[in-house]
């Protein structure tokens, strides 16, 4: 018979595949059949969600967090009346350029410093403040992207899918030097490494894609490099996104950002990357992809 502590993880890991995969068919589905208005309120209801997760890592007080949720919710909910997102075009240009430019900024200028010299996230207004940026910022990204082609959501998220896939079985084979140990001990400076050059493969991979993909740049040896870069950044800020949200967590005290999902933690937990990578994905469509 299987001991007690083998039937636990068979258990849970169980629990995480069921999970898993009532996601991804959600997802997909949502994805796939929603128009940009319905998937704005379902990704608006994530976002809501990992509102009330975040608030909590930076301790609001409940009458705080409830008004930090509730601003949360109502923000996306006026952008989506007031300018909704239309199919092949997505959000007017403005809502774009000012949300994801905020969020693309704050990742740029205080998610990175914050990682690198292991600040603690702020409290209180400021750190309610951020998190709004944070938040409306991917939430405006992923409904721009996907009223543009849902494609489009596949491509760049798979960027982050694949930079912490190959980070993972990267980092067990070669791992030797700690990437952010007082943040997060099992990454690795060599798993970090083997991301990045798993999305610079996957990046090249798309070059044949970009007419088809609506790209109104010259597709040549300057752009290519050019879009391998970017590529190479948005793995980067994906790893940002990670460890920010293991800086938010160790800050708190706390293993997982909520309970929401069996088997994986909280909303936070499965999007922290997303919520740095798709801001910036979203400026660079809105700057060189035709709209459709």
């Amino acid at each position: 018979m299987p001991s007690a502590p083998a039937t636990a993880v068979s258990s849970v890991l169980a629990t995480r595949v069921a999970t898993a995969a009532v996601l991804v068919v959600a997802v997909l589905a949502a994805l796939f059949m929603l128009p940009p208005y319905g998937w704005g309120f379902a990704v608006l209801a994530v976002i809501t969600a990992g509102a009330h997760e975040w608030g909590r890592l930076i301790g609001l007080a409940p009458k705080s967090l409830a008004l930090f949720v509730a601003a949360t919710l109502c923000i996306g909910a006026a952008l989506l009346a007031i300018a909704p997102p239309v199919p092949g075009s997505g959000w007017p240009q403005p809502v774009v350029g000012v949300a994801c430019g905020l969020a693309t900024l704050f990742w740029i200028a205080l998610g990175t410093p914050a990682v690198l010299l292991n600040w603690h996230p702020r409290s209180g207004l400021p750190g309610a403040l951020a998190a709004l940026i944070v938040l409306i910022g991917a939430f405006v990204a992923v409904v721009e992207l996907q009223a543009r082609s849902p494609w489009l959501v596949l491509a760049a998220m798979a960027i982050v899918w694949i930079a912490d896939t190959a980070a993972f079985f990267a980092g067990r084979r070669f791992g030797r030097h700690k990437l952010a140990p007082a943040i997060s001990p099992g990454k690795s400076w060599e798993g970090a490494w083997g991301g990045i050059a798993a999305v610079a493969v996957y990046a090249a991979l798309l070059v044949p894609l970009a007419s088809r993909a609506g790209v109104n740049t010259p597709v040549n040896a300057s752009s290519v490099v050019l879009w391998i870069a970017f590529a190479i950044v948005l793995a980067a800020l994906s790893i940002v996104g990670d460890l920010h949200e293991s800086l938010l967590k160790r800050r708190a005290g706390v293993k997982d950002s909520g309970t929401l999902l069996p088997g994986h933690g909280g909303i936070l937990d499965r999007t922290d990357a997303l919520l740095a990578a798709m801001p910036p994905v979203a400026l660079a469509t809105l700057a060189f992809v035709a709209p459709t």
